[in-house]
């Protein structure tokens, strides 16, 4: 056995089976390689636009968040206002109210008053018609009762 020729055969068998191996075997593994690095790209790249894109949202959020904090401000503001506004109108409406009722219980008054002096008169009249009645021992006929009694109460 001549150890050449055995080496070289093995070599030659060798370069056959690599150069199969680089036309038949390798490109498709290259092939899965590349689309598997494309894909391992691709899928960094994505998370990269994810977390640019989640900082912008997170960003947006508390923009709109501080936005609906102020608008909440101002509308509490505004109910404050208009609750102040609406003790005030009530107050009004009250001490309006309150005018009114003492007006016309002064009125009430002043009226009830005139009818007790109207009454008074019209008893002190009578009183003094009796007392006259008695002094003078006769009765008055009615018209000129009257006449007295207008004369006295308009006297007094």
């Amino acid at each position: 056995m001549n150890l050449n020729a055995t080496v070289l055969g093995q070599s030659i068998a060798f370069l056959l089976f690599a150069y199969f191996c680089m036309k038949v075997v390798w490109p498709p593994i290259v092939a899965a390689l590349e689309e598997r690095k494309k894909k391992i790209a691709d899928g960094l790249e994505a998370a990269s636009r994810a977390q640019l894109d989640l900082a912008a949202a997170q960003e947006k959020a508390g923009e709109d968040r501080e936005i609906a904090k102020q608008e909440a401000a101002e509308i509490v503001e505004q109910a404050k206002r208009r609750a102040n506004q609406i003790v005030d109108e009530a107050k009004e409406q009250a001490r309006t109210e309150g005018q009114r009722i003492i007006s016309a219980a002064e009125a009430e008054v002043e009226q009830q008053t005139n009818k007790a002096k109207e009454a008074l008169r019209a008893q002190v009249a009578s009183i003094a018609i009796a007392g006259a009645e008695k002094i003078l021992q006769r009765s008055i006929d009615e018209a000129a009762n009257e006449e007295l009694l207008k004369s006295l109460a308009s006297d007094l």
